[in-house]
């Protein structure tokens, strides 16, 4: 999966070599990142943005990762999806999304993570797609229920940011989850 179509955007890899949009993006929306992407901290220019988008690149290489650019329209990077963790020998992955507030509300995360476990399941046989988010995060938790996936709990105080302990909820959607609907 290279390159989707959405309903006003377009999904596709997101690359090293595009690292100086990714860092303008970055650099633009900092502040809207920040409360819940570390990643938005340490990419502050070029090369780091480089450094970042080759370790999903890497990971792509070793079937382990990916990482995939929003784009609107008119061609601007609007948000990303990713596969933080891919594993096919343990049928499992993890899914994660930003997006920009300009392009929120028109359920694009929404189209966007169901086309990337209708290929994680349909097309690569994993059995289990996870998402972990903030319980401070009620947006990213409204994705998780929209997607049919359950809450299966909280960890607590398992993410450490900016000086703060943050409990995560972790839900999942499993194949036989898609077979009962």
């Amino acid at each position: 999966m290279l390159s989707r179509q959405l309903t006003g955007a377009v999904m596709r890899t997101l690359e090293p070599w595009q690292a100086a949009a990714f860092a303008t993006y970055t650099a633009e929306h900092r502040d809207e990142l920040v409360e819940f992407l570390p990643w938005a901290e340490t990419v502050v220019d070029e090369d780091s943005a480089r450094e970042f988008l080759q370790r999903y690149a890497d990971g792509l290489a070793r079937d382990e990762r990916r990482l995939y650019g929003l784009y609107a329209d008119d061609g601007r990077l609007v948000g990303g999806t990713l596969f933080r963790v891919f594993s096919t020998a343990a049928s499992m992955c993890e899914v994660g999304v930003w997006l920009s507030a300009e392009a929120r509300g028109r359920g694009l995360v929404t189209e966007a993570v169901r086309a990337m476990i209708d290929w994680a399941m349909d097309e690569r046989g994993i059995n289990r797609v996870e998402w972990h988010c903030s319980t401070t995060n009620a947006a990213s938790s409204a994705v998780a229920r929209r997607l049919g996936m359950r809450l299966e709990g909280v960890h607590r105080e398992s993410f450490v940011h900016r000086g703060r302990a943050d409990d995560v909820e972790v839900w999942a959607l499993v194949s036989s989850d898609r077979t009962a609907a």
